[in-house]
């Protein structure tokens, strides 16, 4: 159960509308690194939770909370959109351009929405939940959360640095601190839960005894000529988890060359595809 509120989590103000700016907050809204897609997140993570019922708790407040990040980017949108033109008739006699007469104004924000926020990302694109990660488990989630908030705090940032109103400034400052704080939350499970030399691999109830440990802590070096160029804390020394060392080898072919058996003449290939496969798998099949 959810219970809300008429008033904003935070205060919302636009000093001079700007229907250009109100495009670039849907990105805030409905892009993959919007308020929708970590609400919806945080959401399906705490529903499908199993385990201590804390995090189940946590990931329902923030998801919670996260719905006043919508409401509050969603009233800044309207409120940007506000005395923008309705009307193309005298533009249109200075420009027949439609891009030029809305001077970048996303005209969804008018004709389906009548000045209002949509659901989508700046490009007018809907949001459609690809992006919402809940894999069930803690570990994996929390580290998805972090890099969520991450990119969604860059975004901000970068909004932050768009605009010169000092309402929008004021309210992204906001938005900005509590990524600030989400991604600490969010790692600071990891820690919690005894931290990376606990957590990692993730997930950590896989055998590693199963996996080939020849290649669990190596990085493979592409070059043609062999040359390491990227020596780094992921090359030499200590894994993260404690449990290797991290080791260089040069990546090199170690399968066989594909060879693919004829398709069922239903699909209909051309006919210079069907002929010889037969005799080159069996082929390839006795010399093994």
């Amino acid at each position: 159960m959810y219970y809300c509120d008429s008033r904003l989590q935070y205060p919302v103000r636009v000093e001079k509308p700007n229907p250009v700016f109100a495009k670039m907050l849907q990105q805030a809204i409905g892009g993959v690194e919007g308020e929708i897609r970590v609400c919806l997140q945080y959401f399906f993570q705490a529903w499908g939770q199993r385990g201590p019922k804390k995090y189940r708790e946590m990931l329902l407040q923030t998801a919670t909370e996260e719905i006043g990040h919508i409401e509050m980017l969603a009233t800044a949108v309207a409120l940007n959109l506000e005395g923008a033109p309705v009307t193309l008739k005298d533009e249109m006699a200075k420009d027949g351009a439609v891009a030029a007469v809305l001077g970048g104004m996303n005209p969804r924000h008018f004709l389906p929405a009548g000045l209002a926020a949509t659901p989508e990302n700046s490009n007018g694109v809907p949001f459609n939940c690809s992006h919402v990660y809940a894999s069930g488990n803690i570990a994996g989630d929390m580290l998805a959360n972090a890099t969520a908030e991450a990119t969604g705090r860059t975004l901000a940032c970068r909004l932050y640095e768009m605009t010169d109103d000092p309402g929008m400034k004021d309210m992204l400052a906001f938005l900005i601190a509590r990524d600030t704080m989400h991604q600490q939350q969010w790692l600071a499970v990891i820690e919690e839960l005894g931290g990376y030399k606990e957590q990692l691999p993730v997930p950590n109830s896989f055998p590693q005894s199963k996996e080939n440990q020849e290649f669990s802590y190596v990085f493979m070096n592409s070059n043609v000529d062999g040359s390491i160029n990227v020596n780094g804390r992921f090359t030499e020394g200590p894994s993260l988890d404690g449990k290797g060392t991290y080791t260089v080898m040069q990546n090199k072919p170690m399968g066989q060359e594909p060879v693919l058996a004829s398709g069922p003449k239903e699909a209909h290939a051309q006919n210079e595809q069907m002929a010889g496969i037969l005799g080159r798998v069996k082929a390839a099949v006795l010399s093994s």
